[in-house]
């Protein structure tokens, strides 16, 4: 067998198992940094309190406003996670007319809210490379991130300009990690 042949195997056998193990985007990762609707959905609480999603998803704030509107709900969380939040708000709201109703006639209101960086990076970047040397343990900033998307492989990455904004802010804030906070089966 080529090597390349041996690669799209071990790929569709990763690909695979991640189809078959619940959760492996999010839930049973905790070692990586929460995204903005992760903390979102937390500050909320479970369920979530409908009347402040609703004033929330209809609000359009910068960062600064958005960590200053939430100073008192968020003073629990560390500065990263503060960062987190109000990034992703400031990138995401308020949502598209129609989206929190539709999420709500479905049962789950939460639904509505884009994904977070976390999730975009576990959904999209292991495709092709590993998690942990194109991602977890690079030093960005916001624009070296969104740069990374002109590269030649990246271009074709399915994100929208949106998505990708919300990756670059979360990765700018987020990353590089610790390689030991990482666990050692993904470092490679």
């Amino acid at each position: 067998m080529m090597p390349r042949t041996i690669s799209i195997i071990a790929l569709m056998g990763a690909l695979s198992l991640a189809a078959l193990t619940p959760g492996l985007g999010q839930e049973g990762h905790e070692f990586m940094p929460k995204g903005g609707k992760t903390l979102l959905i937390e500050l909320l609480g479970t369920p979530p309190d409908a009347a402040r999603l609703r004033e929330i998803t209809q609000s359009q704030q910068s960062e600064e406003e958005w960590s200053d509107a939430l100073a008192g709900q968020m003073s629990a969380m560390s500065e990263q996670q503060r960062r987190t939040i109000s990034a992703y708000l400031a990138i995401n709201m308020p949502l598209p007319e129609g989206a929190l109703e539709k999420a709500e006639s479905q049962g789950d209101a939460t639904a509505a809210l884009p994904p977070d960086g976390r999730e975009l990076a576990w959904n999209e970047c292991q495709f092709c490379h590993s998690l942990f040397s194109s991602h977890l343990t690079q030093d960005r900033d916001g624009q070296a991130w969104l740069n990374m998307f002109e590269s030649p492989f990246h271009r074709e990455i399915k994100m929208s300009a949106q998505q990708r904004e919300i990756f670059a802010r979360y990765s700018a804030i987020n990353m590089p990690m610790r390689v030991e906070d990482v666990p050692a089966e993904l470092r490679f």
